[in-house]
């Protein structure tokens, strides 16, 4: 069975998912959330220090009872706060910068100011600032994970044409040749970039006729307005949680961008839950099917998609060395669902292979969730509410205030979670580079097997002779 999928996968998969690598909007894409990887990774670590050991219900100082000990524990997690300022939360701005240039360069254009110019546009047809005592205020929103979308658009449509209209001889600007090369590049590029600027300004114009906050508002309408009807049931449950991790495969910030219509829907069960649980403890919640319950409990193990799995499968079976070295950076972050590193560092954006896994993994252990709990009332709902950088495995665990088959189950998801990106990362490996280490290597050998074959085979004819 699991030799005619890998066999389909090598035939139809592998084959489409290299030509869809090789293109240059999708490459474009996928390196520039790769150059961001050291600053995600970093924001990633800070973070996880500042969640587990300087908030109460962090799981470090839960375990060490450091709360006790330092009564302002959480005073100190403002010394960390501001890094998610300069990282995180302006993504999006690196998003328009990078693909713009990585365009720029595969049309062998001045990627500098075409990166810059992916900025500007991006800037133009974000969210208008808000006016407030005579001072005006930009919402930072969109600047993140919120906007990538927006950004990935602006940048990739930047890259495409601007490097073809600084070509075009009639709208270049021949400086001497005594003026700096610097001053003679920008002059070079200015009327293509005005009519570019120009044109987004005007789109703008247009956008916020329909929608007076712009395209980003658009946007995030546009895909949590259908989801608005969704009740708390199983089928809300896994139709919210493919969204999510749908989203975060085109570069949008699945768990922010519909975080708000989760706590419409999901909120006050989960209030309901938490009084019942103060009068009565865990058994019989009225409330057994919840976001928080289902979703991230049994399926958030390492992050969105369950790549904690994914993580494990690398360290399996995966050849790589690129894939190797992120899952080693990420493993403690992985281990505390903070998987950005994966996602931007991989990444599993725009990826054709590690798409299929990271959409189906959760879907399939939310039900595995909703079958232990509900179906067959093996074990209490995990209702109790915990900090969500608690590791994935011991959430079932902790959730039922220690109930053992919700530690077994928690270890059972990961597991499933590990099976399934199995054939999924075996499949990227034969999408390697071809100039990759490993492969070097085994061509050599090859080689090398390939000479004495021939040289056993001369020695052999000359013997004859």
């Amino acid at each position: 069975m699991m030799d005619s999928f890998n066999a389909f996968m090598e035939k139809h998969i592998v084959p489409f998912a290299t030509k869809l690598n090789e293109q240059r909007h999708v490459a474009a894409v996928r390196d520039a959330f790769m150059y961001t990887f050291p600053i995600t990774m970093a924001a990633s670590i800070v973070i996880l220090i500042n969640n587990l050991v300087f908030s109460k219900q962090g799981f470090i100082a839960q375990i060490l009872f450091l709360p006790k000990f330092f009564p302002h524990l959480e005073e100190a997690q403002k010394l960390l706060t501001s890094v998610t300022n300069g990282t995180m939360n302006i993504m999006s701005i690196f998003i328009a910068y990078l693909v713009a240039r990585n365009l720029a360069k595969y049309f062998k254009a001045d990627d500098m100011l075409v990166g810059m110019t992916g900025i500007a546009v991006f800037m133009i047809l974000y969210t208008p600032a808000i006016m407030k005592d005579g001072v005006s205020y930009l919402p930072t929103t969109y600047m993140g994970a919120q906007g990538l979308f927006v950004a990935m658009i602006c940048g990739g449509l930047v890259g495409e044409f601007l490097p073809k209209l600084t070509r075009i001889k009639k709208l270049q600007i021949k400086m001497p040749e005594m003026v700096p090369p610097a001053v003679a590049r920008s002059f070079n590029g200015l009327i293509p970039i005005v009519f570019v600027i120009m044109i987004a300004s005007i789109l703008n114009y247009f956008i916020q006729m329909i929608s007076p906050q712009g395209i980003n508002d658009v946007i995030y309408k546009t895909v949590q307005t259908p989801l608005t009807h969704i009740g708390v049931n199983i089928y809300g449950v896994v139709i919210i949680a493919i969204v999510q991790n749908l989203l975060w495969l085109v570069g949008i910030h699945g768990p922010n961008t519909l975080n708000a219509l989760r706590s419409i829907i999901f909120t006050e069960a989960d209030l309901s839950n938490q009084t019942y649980i103060n009068l009565h403890g865990v058994v019989g919640v009225p409330h057994r099917v919840t976001w928080g319950i289902l979703n991230d409990v049994f399926a958030n193990m390492g992050g969105s998609g369950m790549t904690l799995g994914l993580i494990i499968a690398i360290f399996l079976v995966s050849k790589r060395k690129d894939y190797r070295a992120v899952a080693k950076m990420a493993f403690v972050p992985g281990l505390f669902n903070i998987n950005e590193p994966l996602i931007f560092g991989l990444p599993i954006v725009l990826n054709p292979i590690l798409a299929i896994p990271f959409v189906l993994t959760p879907v399939v252990n939310i039900l595995i969730g909703y079958t232990v709990t509900v179906v067959l009332n093996w074990m209490p709902s995990a209702a109790i509410g915990m900090s969500w950088t608690t590791p994935g495995p011991l959430m079932p665990f902790l959730g039922t205030g220690g109930n053992i088959v919700g530690l077994i189950m928690g270890f059972v998801c990961l597991g499933v979670s590990v099976a399934m990106y199995f054939p999924f990362v075996l499949a990227a490996n034969r999408m390697a580079a071809p100039d990759d280490d490993e492969s070097k290597e085994e061509t050599k050998e090859k080689i090398d097997e390939g000479a004495k074959a021939e040289t056993t085979d001369t020695n052999s004819d000359m013997a004859n002779a």
